[in-house]
């Protein structure tokens, strides 16, 4: 069986069942709470990695689609790799022409 993606339900829930609240949470850690109910529509670092922490689950596996980290959310993954690469060509050819 593969691994099961975590929904805003599955993560609530997943607290619930050990006893605590987003607003418990982020007293515990000492984050505002605005911050903790922020998490489900936009990026809040400390919150994810907060979450992740208390349910000993990787925040990548939490919130996938924040996770790694991109520079530009502009660019695809396909496109970043293509411009990196004509990138490091370029290095080259200034390297080699020195």
């Amino acid at each position: 069986m593969g691994k099961q993606t975590w929904s805003k339900a599955r993560i609530k829930c997943a607290l619930e069942e050990r006893g605590m609240t987003l607003t418990g949470l982020a007293e515990l850690k000492g984050i505002d709470p605005r911050n903790f109910r922020a998490v489900w529509s936009r990026t809040v670092r400390p919150a994810e990695q907060a979450i992740a922490e208390f349910l000993g689950v990787p925040v990548a596996e939490l919130f996938p689609d924040r996770y790694p980290i991109r520079k530009s959310s502009l660019l695809s993954k396909e496109n970043e790799a293509r411009i990196a690469s004509q990138k490091a060509a370029r290095d080259a050819d200034k390297r080699a022409a020195a």
